[in-house]
């Protein structure tokens, strides 16, 4: 047997080993999805028969919508919209020197790396509704501790996401940079962000998407907005306007998705 025709075999060999070592870690995988499938109920089909008509009963409460008090819903929805945008800008204007604190190749020292990527998950730990009703313990009801929540959890996702895009930027501009003689803060001004700024374009406005649909819960919390509308009618039971703020919601969801597609493509 010849040389080409071992290393052929063992070639052969090593691909079916991986291929054993992959579909072994597959099946793991799939065993771990379908056990917690079953830990939460989903293969309960005595109890999931039992909710259908439930459900259905209320989707028929729920028709035909209620718009009788549409005008009314006019300031709760700009307070939403406004609560998004102001959310989405305080959250970038925080992450962008956070990013670069936890971006290997522009942070000062690795101790600040590891201290400013920790602080980046524990903002993104804590669930922005948490965070509402801190904020609505601390500085009343209303659209500002929104603004607070929906900003300072965006931090979290956001400075992780410019950190990212920071690390994966290209080497050769700013070596070129820094042997111009260029100091640090020219350095990320002409060798990195230039780069890096269509990503955190497109990653602020998908944040943008994001907060307006959050800011619709938050009011659920007592922080303003549709969704506080749309609590005060689930907890008087009047489905057929609960209908209707929904379907108000979902139109204007559609609107921001489009609007942020456009604003996407300018970008590019």
């Amino acid at each position: 047997m010849n040389t080409d025709t071992l290393d052929h075999s063992g070639i052969l060999a090593r691909q079916q080993r991986a291929w054993n070592v992959g579909a072994l870690r597959l099946l793991a995988i799939l065993c771990l999805i379908v056990a917690c499938l079953y830990y939460v109920g989903l293969f309960d089909g005595e109890r999931l028969a039992e909710g259908g008509p439930s459900l259905l009963r209320l989707l028929g409460e729920m028709l035909p919508p209620d718009f009788a008090n549409a005008r009314d819903w006019l300031r709760p929805l700009i307070d939403t919209l406004a609560m998004s945008v102001a959310g989405t800008a305080l959250a970038v204007s925080l992450s962008l020197p956070l990013a670069f604190l936890a971006a290997r190749n522009t942070t000062p020292h690795p101790v600040v790396y590891q201290f400013t990527r920790g602080l980046l998950n524990a903002l993104r730990a804590i669930p922005e509704l948490i965070l509402g009703i801190i904020f609505v313990a601390a500085v009343g009801f209303g659209a500002l501790p929104g603004v607070l929540a929906l900003g300072l959890h965006s931090v979290g996702m956001i400075g992780k996401f410019f950190a990212e895009a920071i690390e994966h930027a290209d080497e050769a501009p700013i070596e070129a940079a820094r042997a111009a003689g260029a100091t640090p803060l020219q350095v990320l001004l002409h060798g990195v962000i230039p780069q890096v700024l269509p990503q955190m374009a497109d990653i602020s406005i998908y944040r943008w998407e994001y907060n307006f649909r959050a800011s619709t819960v938050m009011g659920m919390v007592g922080a303003g907005g549709i969704g506080f509308e749309l609590m005060g009618s689930l907890r008087i039971m009047q489905y057929q306007e609960v209908s209707a703020i929904l379907l108000v919601i979902l139109l204007m969801v559609t609107l921001v998705d489009t609007f942020s597609s456009t604003l996407r493509k300018r970008f590019k």
